[in-house]
């Protein structure tokens, strides 16, 4: 599985982005998707996951009630919207793919994700 995310850019304080990612090489339909994030010297850190059909999601505390993970099987594509960015939004978003379900504790870890993404640039000016 290849993942190609796009979609970053320089936006403002308050403004929203939406970042996609698609997969190529083989569906993805089966997979749990997810977002993670890397901010300037620090580790990544989880974002949003989706089980396979988009019906189970999560997400960081951060990005609770601004940002929604979505997706489209039968484009192979997973999304991340994000609304009213902050300056401390502002990292490289990478998306991830596991083969298989994966229980809640283990979404939030980028070990258990197999595929990833080259990641794209988010940057929030103040």
């Amino acid at each position: 599985v290849q993942l190609q995310a796009s979609g970053g850019g320089l936006v403002q304080s308050g403004e929203s982005l939406r970042l996609s990612c698609a997969a190529s090489g083989r569906t993805t339909s089966s997979h749990t998707m997810g977002w993670f994030r890397r901010m300037s010297g620090k580790e990544r850190e989880f974002v949003a996951g989706s089980s396979w059909n988009g019906i189970r999601t999560r997400y960081a505390d951060f990005a609770k009630g601004r940002f929604t993970i979505s997706r489209n099987n039968a484009k192979n594509t997973v999304y991340l919207q994000m609304s009213s960015l902050k300056p401390e939004d502002t990292a490289v978003y990478y998306c991830a793919a596991h083969e298989g379900t994966l229980i809640a504790s283990a979404s939030y870890s980028d070990l258990h994700y197999e595929y990833w993404g080259q990641g794209t640039l988010v940057t929030v000016s103040s």
